[in-house]
């Protein structure tokens, strides 16, 4: 499986999805209008290890809900993803069994190479 979680809004998530041979190839999920499910955050944390690690604290939303200053925890970050679309850090890149978070130019090239993309 190849897919792109992303917001078709988001000119980052563009750049990256033409960088990815404009996703040729994946599945793109715009979380915006056909928003994650539970089953497939819990793949992406089977993946990532962590709910934190899919969490973005660069949301507007992040300090609005004074989440900034409270102590989260990992149920408090996947309820918060489910609930608010803008906390999945993106974009979020799966390729077979491995999962790519954000948009590091690291992150970018390693899910380019796993997807055979030169």
């Amino acid at each position: 499986m190849k897919k792109i979680y992303h917001l078709s809004t988001c000119k980052t998530c563009q750049r990256i999805i033409g960088e990815l041979n404009g996703g040729e190839g994946f599945v793109l999920q715009d979380i915006k209008t056909e928003p994650i499910t539970e089953v497939q955050l819990l793949e992406m944390y089977d993946m990532a290890g962590s709910y934190e690690a899919l969490f973005t604290r660069r949301s507007r939303k992040y300090r609005a809900m004074g989440l900034h200053e409270q102590e989260l925890g990992e149920a408090d970050y996947k309820r918060l993803i489910l609930e608010e679309y803008t906390f999945l850090k993106r974009p979020v890149v799966v390729v077979e069994d491995e999962i790519f978070i954000g948009n590091s130019k690291s992150v970018v090239a390693a899910a380019a190479e796993k997807a055979g993309i030169n």
